[in-house]
């Protein structure tokens, strides 16, 4: 039984990527409110990246509104996907622990998914139900890309910020080696002392591209020890066009950036 955390790392080394392609398909980003549009043009996407991204990351959010079409739909993208890319499910999920344990049951059991964004507000029991299996991953939010994240997260608590405090806190639940953390490349001071408080766990970094993260601090820093997974959503999705040719030409100029950094680390 392979960790979560040493086949991510596995898949990246292998491939040569560091890519996360987010899959938030917004009607309006899109100009469309025709559900079979969308889902086709998910399927476009993961058609124009697959052998570009190590992983994918559905946003629940633009899933769910469709309600029972939605998830139908998230059903059908997960298996698109398939088993030889990550399914990253972002569903930013938090409750307490026998609540905890059906969301863990749904995104991993019924739909398939690899790991799963959490919020970490309500402590440990929130957490553990997600961790039971070493194979089956979590990404917890740390330092988070939005523009109002310092509210919370930079706030101090015995001299340290909030977000440090979730790092350190995140080390010590590792035990099964299939923890990670979200932290936006949009703080790049914070993203380089969260990687020397965790330098085992796995990131996951939005911010780059429509929210104008520095990618290149980003994909050194979170790949200098453990993974640093990229995530763009809309600079691919949406790119040019809109067509299969145009998101496989940002996607291959995201990943050439950041093999680029790599190399010139």
């Amino acid at each position: 039984m392979i960790s979560f955390n040493s086949r991510l790392r596995s898949l990246t080394q292998e491939r040569q990527s560091w890519l996360c392609v987010g899959l938030d398909m917004n009607p309006e980003a899109f100009g469309s409110n025709s559900l079979s549009n969308l889902k086709e043009h998910t399927f476009n996407v993961i058609d124009a990246t697959r052998d570009l991204a190590v992983a994918y990351k559905p946003n629940f959010a633009f899933f769910e509104r469709w309600g029972a079409a939605g998830f139908a739909w998230l059903e059908e993208t997960a298996l698109y996907i398939g088993d030889d890319h990550i399914k990253i499910a972002d569903a930013k999920r938090g409750d307490i622990g026998n609540t905890a344990l059906q969301y863990a049951d749904s995104i991993f059991g019924h739909f398939g998914f690899d790991c799963v964004t959490l919020s970490p507000y309500m402590g440990r029991d929130s957490i553990d139900p997600f961790l039971h299996d070493p194979e089956k991953g979590v990404f917890i939010l740390c330092r988070t890309s939005n523009e109002s994240a310092g509210d919370f997260q930079d706030n101090l608590t015995d001299g340290d910020p909030l977000y440090l405090k979730v790092a350190e806190w995140a080390n010590g639940l590792n035990e099964k080696d299939n923890i990670g953390l979200v932290v936006g490349a949009t703080a790049p001071e914070e993203l380089t002392h969260i990687r020397e408080i965790s330098p085992d766990l796995s990131l996951l970094i939005p911010g780059v591209g429509a929210q104008g993260g520095d990618l290149e601090h980003s994909v050194k820093v979170g790949n200098q020890t453990g993974v640093g997974l990229i995530n763009v959503s809309r600079g691919i999705s949406f790119a040019g066009d809109m067509s299969e040719n145009a998101i496989r030409s940002a996607a291959e100029d995201y990943l050439n950036q950041m093999r680029k950094a790599i190399v010139n680390d």
